[in-house]
Parts: C-alpha cells; structure tokens; sequence
C-alpha cells in the first residue's frame, strides 16, 4: 500500500488503486483494498476510510479520509459535485467528433444483478464529458469526465453511445472471463480540501495492461 500512495495531508491520502481488487468487502467476502488501510494509518489510531469508491476493474486515484471530520467534508465535497475527476478509457470504435456531451438517466438494471445499471428514461440524471485524445486502429482513446455518480455511469454511456469501454464484460463485447482487462483508469483527482489553499491535483500512473492501446493512439510518457 505505501508503494501505490500518490498523496498524503493532514486529512486526506490518495492512493493508485490496481485492477482485479473491489474497494470493499462483498457480501460474499473475499479480500478487498481496505483489508490493506491499516498500513496508511502515519500515526492516527485508525486506519483512513473510503471518500468514494472505484469498480473493481478500474485502476487510478482513490480518495481516502483519514479520519471522521476528513471524511465528512470529502463526502460533501463529493456529493456536491465540487471533486474533479478525469478518466483516460481506450474504446472500440469511437465518437465522430473530437467532444461532447453525454446526458442518459440510469437506473438499476434488476435487483439480481446488484449494482448492474441500465440506460432508463425515467432513472436518475446522469451526465458525463468526453473528448478525444487520440485514434488508432479502430480504438478511440477518450479523457472523460462524469459530472454525476452513478454506479459504473462512464460504462453506460460509453456502450449506449456506440463505443464501448475495451475489456468490459458487462456492458461491451468482453467475454466474462479470459478476455482483456478493463481499460477504464481514474487517471486525475482535483480536490478543494481548503478553503485558503488551491485545489490539490493528484494524477496516477498509466497501468501495464492499458500501454499498449494507449500508445498507438499517441500516448507518449
């Protein structure tokens, strides 16, 4: 854990969140990153809790509180929409202009799939940006930005409009298993955790499995 901290206050750590591990524990257990917290403690008498969560599948900056008045602030600042925040997705295909906008309501798919969402007219509003960073090869590399929520929102949007996210099994072409990991990455964080100071900005690293796509479309490091 301390080799994947990007960032630490007095309030806040931002942490570089690896493929393949949820956040928290499920309901049917199994490890998660928080199992790990306890070394990210610098002295507190407790570990620091999640400010908001990332799928299991996607890499990049994961906000922590590191203790309760931290994260009671984190949690307004996130919930008021003031956190930037900007992923880098490698998609199959890719939209004809070079921006937009995206604005799809979702909602739960069915209470089965847990937190599967779909795409409804009568869910809750869901908006997202996007603008192309590069093309090749039938790939689009994509910096988006979701300007709500909602569970796997950037997922949705992306396969609704037509170029789904590489390497998704739920919602694009991805097999459920053997097929290539989820290229979707928290690549920026911009958090006003003071009132007197700039915005703290905390970017992550590229992850391996996302180098290659990235780089024929122009990505250069």
């Amino acid at each position: 854990m301390l080799a994947r901290l990007l960032y630490r206050d007095g309030l806040m750590l931002v942490v570089d969140k690896p493929a393949g591990l949820p956040v928290h524990r499920g309901p049917k257990g199994g490890n998660a990153l928080e199992d790990y917290f306890d070394a990210l403690r610098f002295g507190l008498p407790r570990p620091p809790a999640l400010a908001h969560r990332l799928d299991r599948d996607t890499t990049g900056c994961l906000v922590l509180g590191r203790h309760r008045k931290a994260l009671a602030l984190l949690g307004k600042l996130f919930k008021q929409g003031k956190v930037g925040k900007c992923y880098w997705t490698i998609v199959e295909g890719g939209p004809e202009a070079d921006e937009g906008r995206i604005d799809i309501p979702l909602s739960r798919r069915d209470d089965a799939r847990g937190w599967w969402m779909k795409a409804d007219e009568h869910g809750l509003p869901s908006a997202s940006t996007w603008k192309v960073m590069g093309r090749a090869g039938g790939f689009s590399w994509l910096a988006l930005e979701p300007l709500t929520g909602r569970t796997h929102q950037l997922r949705v949007h992306c396969a609704e409009m037509g170029w789904p996210i590489f390497g998704d099994s739920i919602y694009g072409g991805a097999p459920r298993a053997g097929g290539p990991p989820l290229h979707l990455h928290s690549r920026e964080v911009t958090v006003p955790i003071s009132k007197n100071k700039s915005p703290v900005v905390v970017t992550a690293p590229v992850p391996e499995h996302m180098r290659d796509k990235l780089g024929a479309c122009g990505f250069t490091q």
